[in-house]
């Protein structure tokens, strides 16, 4: 009997090769531009957009405009993508091969600790922090700040946190970065492209990221006008931070 050849499944296609197999695990690590990942692959400009074009058209990479300079892009994986995606190739050869994901398990005696900065702490710095506490039930101590805050939290932030998650911040007021000088994280996340370019040092045993995600409030609209943007955002985070979790297993 004659074998039935059985197409390659495409994660295998575009993760086989050695460079792309590379900026897949850099950007595992957080989002960055194409330069910056030029430096840290020591390959040329030119090689490495190539291949995170055929990344990007495979579903498996996305790109975001900075919102700190608008002619660079941050690049980041597509994590369901990937999962997905993963998932199936395994699951080609052969049906037991499917991936079953599994709880993080965090130390209650030395807790991983993660600060996630924005500019101005009203939206996605303050989302990040309440769906991670969510997430762990505790487990890890999140705080969150911004490098310019706001006056108060954006009300959409408040609205989405309570109907979407069932989290209240309501009586939570922006943190100015500053007046978490003292503390010591083991993971720092910037949300905002600004902030990452002016967030100061918390040390060299740090570990950093960063997710390029835009700002879901826009100037002259109505809050109504922008929920739906802030329900993506929300819903952005929460897959991020969900990716996060066996990340931070590693602190503790």
């Amino acid at each position: 009997m004659m074998l039935v050849r059985q197409p390659v499944p495409s994660f295998v296609q575009l993760a086989a090769h050695p460079l792309r197999w590379q900026l897949l695990a850099a950007l595992s690590g957080g989002d960055y531009r194409v330069r910056e990942m030029v430096t840290l692959l020591g390959e040329s400009q030119n090689l490495i957009s190539y291949h995170l074009r055929l990344l990007r058209d495979g579903g498996l990479v996305r790109a975001t405009r900075s919102s700190f300079d608008g002619r660079d892009s941050y690049y980041h994986l597509d994590l369901d993508s990937c999962a997905e995606m993963l998932t199936g190739a395994g699951a080609a050869l052969h049906p037991a091969l499917g991936l079953i994901p599994t709880a993080p398990q965090f130390d209650s005696q030395a807790p991983a600790s993660v600060l996630f900065v924005c500019t101005g702490n009203s939206a996605r710095s303050v989302m990040a922090e309440a769906l991670l506490r969510q997430r762990t039930n505790g487990r890890v101590t999140a705080r969150s700040a911004g490098t310019r805050p706001k006056p108060i939290m954006h009300p959409n932030a408040v609205r989405v946190l309570r109907e979407e998650f069932g989290i209240d911040i309501s009586g939570q007021d922006p943190r100015h970065l500053d007046t978490l000088a003292d503390h010591r994280f083991g993971t720092v996340v910037t949300l905002c492209d600004k902030a990452r370019e002016v967030c100061p040092d918390f040390g060299d045993d740090v570990r950093w990221i960063h997710w390029s995600i835009p700002d879901p409030s826009a100037p002259g609209s109505t809050d109504e006008d922008t929920y739906p943007a802030f329900q993506t955002t929300a819903a952005e985070i929460d897959t991020r931070i969900r990716y996060l979790l066996p990340i931070l297993t590693a602190e503790t």
